[in-house]
């Protein structure tokens, strides 16, 4: 198929949409299929380019694989005004530059003909030049939602004008009822795209995922520990992934002021966002605290591995607004998982059994949970060893692309494959997706 990915997140963004965005578009041109994606320069979650890119030139890149027998992958990089602080209408004026930018690209993609046009959310802002594709070419329209952004910004009070709540909610009405199929990450998602209108024929299950060949738990001593100078005897709590409003981390710097007469317990905070600074300044007053960047992929598992107990912290109500992606790495990883939830929600649904999961902002319960797996070691073996046993059979990254892949396929009346011959296939082995960056070509458009 061609396949015409449209987000404003992608790779080499390493945590949220960009990530799986750029690791969905990798593996399906290794499938053979022709894929393009329409993004803007990299920037989350640091809120600034990354270098070798600039945020007010059009590119392209185009990436085949070594083996010349897969499909191909054509990167559009589009301008985009990226604030330092994306709060309120600072974000909405960053996706509405990103969506002015891309009709141009998008509009060329007509000529290419695709057969599925896919809008990652967040960029919601991007739908009309979406459907216009897909009404043009014939092509199925498809929308993938990583999160809720219309709830998440009136739940977190980004905005608080009802009037304005009803104008942009009968929008995203309009806007979910006009795509042939809406995706989300968890079943609780899926429900609500159903309370939303969206008929449940046209809602499809497609969740993160996790390489489990990648991320595991290692039998030595992460060589991180050494490198910070942490007591093999310590106890590490870990917090990995972006700072932002949303996570409710000021939690853990609660936590860590609470625990610092227990010399055996350390925090380490690492990641980078748009609440990174707010968060540091208050952090950095407990002594029993280490802040460091975010980390390059190529060291994620040994800094997943640095963790014997991994915490998720939430506000009230995000826990199904937003199912977090760093979960997946944190539970293949092996380690204990404590995370804040409310009962009934996707996130402590997966944690049950395999994690401690207390009330949204009740720091009593937290430091309860972190002191009890701190002080018994075989309870945070067992419930790591779950976690990771669950990653392994739910999780699986080419087990849960290939469903998507069939989804894809079935939308577009192509014949395919049933899934018993698909697990075959995973089993036989596929392609390196390192592979697919064998050969990158820059062209810089004025």
């Amino acid at each position: 198929m061609r396949i015409l990915i449209h987000s404003i997140n992608f790779s080499p963004e390493m945590t949220g949409a960009g990530k799986y965005t750029g690791e969905m578009a990798e593996w399906l041109a290794l499938r053979g299929h022709e894929v393009r994606v329409v993004s803007a320069p990299p920037h989350y979650p640091q809120w600034r380019i990354y270098s070798g890119y600039r945020s007010w030139r059009f590119s392209r890149d185009t990436y085949i694989s070594a083996a010349g027998t897969a499909g191909t992958l054509d990167v559009f990089r589009c301008p985009a005004w990226i604030p330092s602080e994306p709060r309120g209408w600072k974000r909405i004026l960053h996706l509405a530059s990103f969506s002015v930018s891309s009709w141009p690209t998008m509009l060329i993609q007509v000529l290419w003909k695709p057969d599925v046009v896919l809008l990652v959310a967040p960029t919601l802002f991007c739908f009309p030049q979406v459907l216009g594709v897909a009404l043009l070419t014939g092509a199925t329209s498809w929308l993938h939602m990583q999160d809720f952004e219309v709830d998440a910004a009136f739940q977190l009070a980004d905005f608080s004008s009802n009037q304005l709540n009803r104008w942009v909610r009968s929008l995203e009405r309009f806007i979910l009822l006009h795509f042939n199929r809406i995706s989300s990450i968890s079943a609780r998602m899926i429900e609500r795209l159903s309370a939303k209108g969206v008929d449940p024929a046209r809602a499809v299950l497609f969740p993160n995922w996790v390489d489990t060949s990648v991320i595991y738990p290692m039998l030595a001593s992460s060589p991180l520990r050494q490198e910070l100078g942490i007591p093999a005897e310590a106890t590490v709590v870990l917090y990995s992934g972006n700072m932002g409003k949303k996570q409710g981390l000021e939690l853990l710097v609660d936590a860590s002021r609470r625990l610092i007469e227990r010399t055996d317990i350390r925090f380490v905070f690492c990641g980078d966002g748009s609440y990174r600074q707010t968060f540091v300044q208050m952090a950095t007053k407990s002594e029993n605290v280490i802040i460091l960047p975010l980390q390059p992929t190529e060291r994620l598992n040994d800094l997943l591995n640095l963790a014997d107990i991994h915490v998720l912290p939430q506000v009230s109500g995000a826990a199904d607004l937003v199912m977090p992606s760093k979960l997946t790495g944190m539970m293949a990883s092996g380690r204990a998982i404590v995370a804040t939830a409310l009962p009934g929600t996707q996130l402590f649904g997966v944690l049950e059994g395999r994690g401690i999961v207390t009330p949204p902002g009740d720091v009593d319960a937290f430091v309860a949970a972190l002191i009890q797996l701190a002080d018994m070691p075989s309870l945070r073996r067992r419930i790591g060893d779950e976690a990771r046993s669950y990653a392994i059979s739910h999780l699986n990254r080419d087990l849960i692309l290939h469903q998507f892949e069939l989804s894809l396929l079935k939308a577009c009346g192509v014949s395919s494959p049933d899934l018993q011959t698909v697990s075959c296939a995973i089993e036989n082995g596929n392609q390196s997706v390192d592979e697919m960056v064998a050969t990158s070509e820059r062209v810089d458009e004025v």
